[in-house]
C-alpha cells in the first residue's frame, strides 16, 4: 500500500509515518513544507524526521501543499492522511488568522482537488475537538458543532470541504476528530510541553483560569493506532469519528501527577482565562471502538512520564 502523509515532520505526523512503516507492505511518502510560522521550530521538525529519512520505504518531499504538483505525487497512492495544517487556538486571532485560512482551508481544498483526479481508496482528514465548542457532557459525533476560536472555524471549514468533494466528485473521505493529543514530540506551544519545560527551568507553571478545566487527553501512540486502523477498516467512508484518550483530568490533576513524577512541589502562576477554549472536553469514542477496533491503552501518568523522558533526551532543548 502506498500512503501519503501530509504534515509528516509534525508531532502526530512523524509518529504516524513510523507506525505505518512497521508494516513491510507499506511505502510512505511524507510531505511537509516546514513553514516558518508554525509553533514548532523548523529544527524540531527536522529532528522528528531523523529516523524516517534513513528508511528505504520512506520518501520525503519538502513541498507546500499550495504549490505541489499532484500529477507527480498522487499516482499509485492508495491512502492520503491529511495532517498538515496550522495548529493552535490562542494564536489564531487577529491578523494571524490569514495563516490559518491559507494552511487549513486553501491547502485542504487544493489537496482535495488533486485527489479528485486519482482513484485513491481513502482520504483521512485530521480534525479536532475544537469544532464542538463548549459542551458539558460526553460528546458524540452527532453533536452540534460550534467552534469558539478562529482555529476551530478553520478546521470545521476543512471538514465541510471534505464533505463537498465527497458528495460531488466522490473523494472517499473519513474525518477524525482528535482530543488533546500529548506525548513525546508534543508541540512546544502545548500545555504539557510548556509545563514540563517550566518545571525543568524552576519556573512556576502558568495556569489559565482556575485550573479546574478538564480535557480528554489522548496519548500520541494511541491516537496513531486509531489513524493507522483507518487504512484497513471497512465501511468507514463518509464517517466522522472521535479519537479520545484513556483518561480525562483537570489541569490541577495533571500538575499533581507532574509533582509526583518530578518528586517535588511545583509553583503555580494563575492567569486570566484563555480566549476561545472550552472549559471541558470529553469524547464519546464508541464509534471508534466499533469501526476501528480502537481501545486507548496508555494512562495519563505513564504518558506524562514518557513525555518528560523524551524532553530530557532531546538535544535542542
Amino acid at each position: 500500500m502506498k500512503i501519503l502523509v501530509t504534515g509528516a515532520a509534525g508531532f502526530i505526523g512523524s509518529h504516524l509515518c513510523e507506525r505505518l512503516l512497521q508494516d513491510p507492505t507499506h511505502e510512505v511518502v511524507g510531505l511537509d513544507a516546514l513553514i516558518a510560522k508554525s509553533p514548532t521550530p523548523v529544527n524540531v521538525r527536522e529532528y522528528n524526521l531523523r529516523h524516517l529519512l534513513l528508511h528505504n520505504r520512506f520518501t520525503y518531499l519538502q513541498q507546500d501543499l499550495l504549490e505541489a504538483n499532484w500529477d507527480d505525487i498522487l499516482p499509485q497512492v492508495d491512502v492520503v492522511y491529511h495532517l498538515a495544517g496550522m495548529p493552535g487556538v490562542r494564536s489564531s486571532w487577529g491578523e494571524e488568522f490569514k495563516t490559518y485560512v491559507t494552511n487549513n482551508i486553501e491547502a485542504t481544498q487544493r489537496l482535495l482537488e488533486g485527489c479528485s483526479k486519482y482513484p485513491i481508496k481513502k482520504f483521512v482528514y485530521a480534525s479536532t475537538s475544537s469544532v464542538y465548542g463548549e459542551k458539558t457532557n460526553q460528546v458524540n459525533e452527532d453533536a452540534i458543532t460550534a467552534p469558539l476560536s478562529p482555529y476551530g472555524v478553520s478546521k470545521l471549514t476543512g471538514e465541510q470541504l471534505c464533505k463537498v468533494y465527497a458528495h460531488n466528485v466522490g473523494v472517499p473521505v473519513v474525518v477524525l476528530r482528535f482530543f488533546t493529543v500529548y506525548g513525546p514530540r508534543q508541540r512546544p506551544d502545548m500545555a504539557f510541553h510548556r509545563f514540563i519545560q517550566h518545571i525543568r527551568q524552576n519556573k512556576p507553571i502558568p495556569i489559565h483560569g482556575d485550573g479546574l478545566q478538564t480535557r480528554d487527553f489522548t496519548y500520541v501512540k494511541d491516537c496513531v493506532e486509531a489513524i493507522t486502523a483507518t487504512a484497513y477498516a471497512e465501511n468507514i467512508i463518509g464517517e466522522t469519528i472521535n479519537i479520545g484518550g484513556k483518561e480525562r483530568a483537570s489541569v490541577l490533576d495533571c500538575i499533581a501527577m507532574l509533582e509526583e513524577l518530578f518528586g517535588h512541589r511545583i509553583d503555580r502562576q494563575f492567569m486570566g482565562k484563555a480566549t476561545g477554549e472550552p472549559r471541558h472536553t470529553w469524547a464519546d469514542i464508541s464509534k471508534a471502538q466499533v469501526l476501528l477496533g480502537y481501545e486507548p491503552k496508555i494512562d495519563l501518568r505513564t504518558g506524562l512520564r514518557d513525555e518528560i523522558e523524551d524532553l530530557r533526551q532531546t538535544p535542542y532543548l
